[in-house]
């Protein structure tokens, strides 16, 4: 098996075929006269009568194939020369002459013990037999070996390694070049009915084993569909290395046996092979059917229906190789069935998901303006399906676009909706995310306070884009979606800033170095000081989950803020007069209100509540709400 395994014509599966004629050649004719004939058949009468069991107690125990090759090469030519001269005598009408009935007799001895060595060397050569036994070990072989180099493994390790190899070979070769010399013999000889049976016997049990080992079963629409679906998706995982294995292994294995030892019949080597492989195959691609049409459908689903789905469509070649038979059709067309299932299955998952994102009818505030629940899981559900982004372009390339209308109007200058021709992938994808994104701009219109809305939808957007780059979406998407979308997430953090900061900007004058009276720069500095707390008391809970959107907000701000305060700061601190009116009025110094700002974005949301990240911050934010209190 492994010789054929590793020969050039396994890749075709094809196996040499021999013609067999019944009629006697004009050559054999002019080869036997009447004194030949019958020294034929007391030559053919010495070595069959020794191996028959019932007259010979040694040949009831004793393999002729094992036991001595060249008598057993001797045997089949003699059956086959007795397989000549009886139809010579039919030919020459002496079917009814006592040498006719002796070469029948012994025909039938000769059969019975050529039945008898095909049962043995199927069934004693099991495992050398095995397909996938072969190939695992192979397999396993040529790895262990592949690891090492010449300085790496003794030298007689390695010839010891490799005689293994080559003693497995030709194990398995010799025993398939016995099984096809029978195969031929008996075929010729008029008795291929019980070739056949004891072939199909031996070999469908040991189908039929490696696919009960594999963990296939035979399983009902409602057995499935009572399943919890951890033991589904056991059983799903399993079945993906099952058809792997099934596929390389077991079937081809057997299609390559089967070939070889009936390469002198192609209705016997079809006819054998379909009633071994047949129940097991489509037992085996009707488990994905059965996954496909299961009501149970979590959303983890999408992702095993995905996987069984390439694992069918990858192999497809292969399975056609294998099963080209006509006999086997119906595994074929169950692989088929199955792929179809899975297909729409999928569509049918993608509408759920869209379809959860609408029907998302949470209106708690994500604390601190973060991110969203529904953003996070929407966006780890994109970035998965985007590892499968060539199975499903095969499968949504004829779904219709989705319709328009299940969206505000305000939506529609997405780059989804443009007209110029793109992949169907990337337009489902993106229409997917701005559903999510048009759900998130309702939910921010949750918070009262404006300012927090547009930083909950520049979070939120940001971490969409993040996603999107770090991932396979930025391929369907393209860099001009992520850069309009960027644009989108800068105007948001913008209209955060102008709303939240606002006042204290406008608490500043334009000219901080102009000059002004002590009583002017006091207004200014409580003015300011007024502002800031309450701007401070407001957003100091709110969290930027990005590290680099959260320093661009706070360059900005500081900008605007701390470098303005400073300049005025300088130059009227000292107007505000003495001490202790500089104390009354001045609460803040330029480092103390960089020193706030700094600290800003940095809370994390746990169980419901806003914690900051650092003693620092706690500090700070303490020392402000004496300030406050003051």
């Amino acid at each position: 098996m492994k010789s054929l395994c590793f020969s050039p014509r396994t890749a075709s599966l094809s196996i040499s075929r021999q013609s067999n004629s019944p009629s006697l050649s004009s050559t054999a004719r002019r080869r036997f006269s009447q004194s030949e004939i019958e020294q034929a058949i007391d030559a053919a009468a010495a070595i069959i009568m020794k191996w028959d069991a019932e007259t010979s107690a040694y040949a009831g125990v004793t393999s002729l194939f094992h036991e001595n090759k060249r008598e057993a090469m001797q045997f089949t030519k003699s059956v086959n020369e007795l397989q000549d001269i009886m139809h010579l005598l039919v030919s020459d009408q002496d079917s009814g002459s006592e040498k006719f009935s002796q070469a029948q007799r012994l025909m039938q001895i000769a059969m019975k013990r050529l039945q008898k060595e095909f049962y043995q060397i199927l069934s004693t050569n099991r495992a050398d037999l095995d397909p996938e036994s072969v190939s695992t070990r192979s397999s396993r072989t040529s790895t262990s070996m592949s690891d090492y180099d010449d300085d790496g493994l003794p030298d007689d390790e390695i010839r010891t390694a490799g005689d293994s190899i080559t003693e497995l070979e030709d194990v398995s070769s010799t025993a398939m070049s016995d099984l096809k010399l029978i195969a031929d013999c008996m075929i010729a000889s008029g008795y291929a009915k019980e070739c056949i049976r004891v072939y199909k016997i031996i070999r469908k049990s040991i189908i039929d084993e490696g696919i009960y080992k594999l963990g296939i079963e035979k399983l009902s629409s409602s057995q499935v569909n009572k399943m919890d679906w951890d033991v589904l998706d056991l059983k799903i995982k399993n079945w993906l290395d099952a058809e792997k294995i099934s596929l390389r292994t077991l079937f081809k294995g057997e299609r390559i046996l089967c070939d070889h030892v009936f390469s002198s019949s192609d209705s016997i080597k079809e006819s054998c092979f379909a009633e071994i492989s047949k129940e097991g195959a489509t037992l085996l691609f009707g488990f994905a059917e059965l996954v496909a049409k299961a009501k149970k459908s979590p959303m983890e689903k999408m992702f095993r229906v995905l996987d069984m789905y390439r694992a069918i469509s990858e192999d497809w070649q292969e399975i056609e190789t294998i099963f080209a038979f006509e006999s086997v059709s119906a595994v074929r067309l169950q692989a088929i069935n199955s792929l179809v299932r899975l297909s729409e299955s999928v569509l049918s998952l993608l509408t759920d998901f869209e379809s959860t994102i609408h029907k998302d009818s949470s209106k708690a505030m994500t604390p601190g303006s973060g991110l969203h629940r529904l953003t996070m899981y929407s966006m780890d559900y994109l970035t998965l399906l985007a590892d499968y982004c060539n199975i499903l372009t095969d499968i949504i390339s004829d779904w219709p676009p989705p319709a328009k209308s299940s969206l505000p109007e305000s939506f529609f200058n997405s780059p989804v909706s443009d007209d110029s021709p793109r992949p169907a992938i990337s337009v489902r994808i993106a229409w997917l995310i701005l559903v999510l994104l048009c759900k998130l701009d309702c939910k921010s219109k949750h918070y009262k306070d404006v300012s927090l809305s547009y930083l909950f939808l520049a979070n939120n957007l940001q971490h969409v884009i993040s996603r999107v780059r770090a991932s396979n979406l930025m391929y369907l998407l393209g860099e001009e979606w992520i850069t309009k979308h960027e644009a989108k997430v800068r105007q948001f953090a913008a209209n955060y800033e102008r709303l939240a900061w606002g006042q204290v900007f406008a608490s500043l004058p334009e000219n901080p170095m102009a000059s002004m009276t002590g009583g002017k720069a006091k207004e200014c500095f409580m003015k300011f000081t007024s502002s800031f707390e309450d701007a401070y008391s407001k957003q100091c809970s709110c969290v930027v989950p990005d590290l680099k959107l959260r320093d661009e907000i706070k360059a900005s701000i500081g900008t605007k803020v701390v470098a303005v305060y400073r300049e005025f700061y300088d130059m009227h601190k000292s107007t505000v007069g003495e001490e202790s009116s500089e104390k009354l009025f001045v609460r803040f110094s330029p480092e103390d209100v960089g020193n706030y700002l700094s600290e800003l974005f940095f809370a994390t949301v746990s169980s419901g509540s806003s914690s900051t990240s650092s003693s620092t911050s706690s500090h700070h934010h303490r020392y402000m709400r004496s300030l406050l209190r003051a």
